[in-house]
C-alpha cells in the first residue's frame, strides 16, 4: 500500500510513518520541511504548505490512503494561523485527495472539539461538539473534523480519530512542558488534584490510525464518524505526573491552586498577552486551567467494535516508557 502522511515529521506523524514502513508500505511524508528521521525510515519527504492543494495533489498520485495528521497545535495565538493550517489546510487536503481519487482518508482530530469545560467521564461517541471554545485550536479542529466527515461517500471514505493527551518517548507536548515547569519549581496542582484522565501512548495512537484505515470504506461502521482513542485504563492525572517526574529525577508539583484562581490567572494572562502583543503562549490560560483540573475519560468500546482497535501498549508500559525517556532527557539536561 502507498500512503501519504501529512505532518510525518511530528510526534504522532513519525510514529505512523514508522509503523507503515515496518510493514513494508510505501510512504510519502508531506510537511513544512524535510525531516531526517523520516528519511532514515525509508520514506520520501516532500516539503510544502498544507493549504496548497496543487502541491498536495502532486504528492498524492497513486496513493491508497491519506493520514492527515498535520496541524497547528497550541492554546494561544491569532485565529488566522489556526484557520490557515487546520481549517483551510484540511479543506485543501480533502480536495486534493478527492481529485487524486485517493480511496481513504483518516483525519487526526482532538477530544477538545467536545470540551465544554465540564467533567467528561467515560464519554462515548455521542458526546456533542462544544458550543463555546476558550481557545482557537479546538474550534479550528471542530470545523476541520466536520468538513472531513461530510465528505464520506462522496468519492472517498473518511473517518476521524481523537487521541487524547498523547505521551511517550519524544513527547514535545505534555511531558516536556510539565517537566520544564517542574525543573523551574513552577509546577503546581490545578484544582483538587483528584481528576481522572485518559492518556494515550503514542504507539497506540499510531496503531489506531492504521486499524481505522485497514477497515475503511464508505459503508464501514466508522466511516463518516469520529472516535475517541486512549488507553482503556484512565489515570489520576496529578499523582501520575508526580510519579513520572520524581522517577525521572525531577521534583513533583509544589502546592495547589484552586481552579477558580487558575481561571482568573488565565484570563489575566490572556488579556496581557493580547494587549502587549507578546509572542508565544502565556504561562496560564482559561483553557489550560480547565484541562488540568477537570476529569476527561473516554470509552474505547466504539473503536474496538467498529474498526478493531486494540491496545498494544498497556498503561503500565506506557508509564514505564514515558518515565525512562524523560529520565534520559533530564540526565542529558535537555530538559
Amino acid at each position: 500500500m502507498k500512503c501519504l502522511v501529512t505532518g510525518g515529521g511530528g510526534f504522532l506523524g513519525l510514529a505512523i510513518v514508522r509503523l507503515l514502513r515496518a510493514r513494508g508500505d510505501q510512504v510519502v511524508s508531506y510537511s513544512r520541511s524535510r525531516h531526517e528521521a523520516v528519511e532514515r525510515l525509508g520514506a520520501r519527504c516532500e516539503a510544502g504548505d498544507v493549504a496548497d492543494a496543487r502541491a498536495l495533489g502532486r504528492s498524492m498520485r497513486g496513493v491508497d490512503c491519506v493520514f492527515h495528521v498535520a496541524a497547528k497545535a497550541g492554546v494561544f495565538g491569532p485565529w488566522s494561523e489556526y484557520a490557515h493550517s487546520n481549517v483551510i489546510g484540511t479543506t485543501a487536503v480533502v480536495a486534493a485527495a478527492v481529485a487524486a481519487k485517493v480511496p481513504r482518508l483518516v483525519f487526526t482530530s482532538s477530544p477538545s472539539v467536545c470540551f465544554d469545560g465540564q467533567d467528561h467521564v467515560g464519554a462515548g461517541n455521542d458526546l456533542p461538539y462544544a458550543t463555546r471554545f476558550l481557545a482557537h485550536y479546538p474550534r479550528s479542529k471542530m470545523l476541520a473534523e466536520k468538513h472531513v466527515l461530510s465528505w464520506n461517500g462522496r468519492g472517498i471514505a473518511t473517518t476521524a480519530l481523537r487521541p487524547h493527551l498523547i505521551v511517550g518517548p519524544g513527547d514535545p507536548h505534555l511531558l516536556t512542558r510539565v517537566a520544564d515547569r517542574a525543573r523551574r519549581g513552577k509546577l503546581v496542582v490545578v484544582g483538587d488534584g483528584r481528576n481522572q484522565v485518559s492518556l494515550t501512548d503514542v504507539e497506540n495512537a499510531a496503531w489506531a490510525h492504521l486499524d481505522a484505515a485497514e477497515a475503511l470504506n464508505p459503508g464501514a461502521p466508522h466511516a463518516g464518524r469520529a472516535y475517541f482513542v486512549a488507553q482503556g485504563e484512565p489515570v489520576a492525572l496529578w499523582p501520575w505526573i508526580r510519579q513520572v517526574l520524581e522517577a525521572s529525577g525531577l521534583p513533583g508539583p509544589r502546592g495547589r491552586v484552586p481552579l477558580a484562581v487558575a481561571r482568573l490567572a488565565g484570563t489575566a494572562c490572556e488579556g496581557w498577552w493580547f494587549l502587549s502583543k507578546r509572542s508565544g503562549e502565556p504561562p496560564m490560560t482559561r483553557f489550560v486551567a480547565l484541562q488540568l483540573a477537570r476529569s476527561h475519560t473516554y470509552d474505547m468500546e466504539p473503536a474496538r467494535r467498529d474498526f478493531g482497535y486494540r491496545e498494544r501498549v498497556s498503561t503500565a508500559d506506557m508509564t514505564a516508557r514515558a518515565t525512562a525517556w524523560l529520565g534520559t532527557e533530564v540526565a542529558a539536561r535537555r530538559i
